[in-house]
């Protein structure tokens, strides 16, 4: 870890100390994104003397972010909700539901999903 990487994290620890924030070391996750050709093993990062997992991917506000900044798992994941929910759509166009309500489902259930991180 960097000077700079090390003054931040410490500045951000120091903040959520004086306003009252507990910060869940256990639920904290470390992607290193390095696109260098003679990458360096990381140094852990501690947090109040406790180990930051290192990941390769992890899940941020809803969006798949991984250390080579591909969309590939960001997309498979929104693929398999919709697909889920497009298996309730079917099932009800085949009980012959009126076109308004499977319209509101798929808009509610199913595009929400396909158009969220858009903007």
């Amino acid at each position: 870890i960097s000077l700079h990487q090390l003054v931040y994290v410490t500045i951000n620890v120091l903040w959520c100390n004086t306003n009252n924030v507990i910060l869940n070391v256990e639920k904290t996750k470390e992607v290193i994104v390095d696109f260098r050709k003679n990458r360096h093993s990381p140094t852990p990062l501690h947090i109040n003397d406790s180990d930051v997992e290192l990941v390769s991917s992890t899940k941020f506000l809803g969006v798949q972010i991984t250390n080579s900044l591909t969309w590939s798992n960001n997309i498979t994941s929104i693929v398999k909700r919709a697909q889920q929910r497009l298996h309730f759509l079917r099932r009800m166009r085949r009980a012959h539901l009126p076109h308004p309500v499977l319209t509101t489902f798929y808009r509610g259930t199913i595009e929400s999903i396909l158009t969220s991180c858009i903007s």
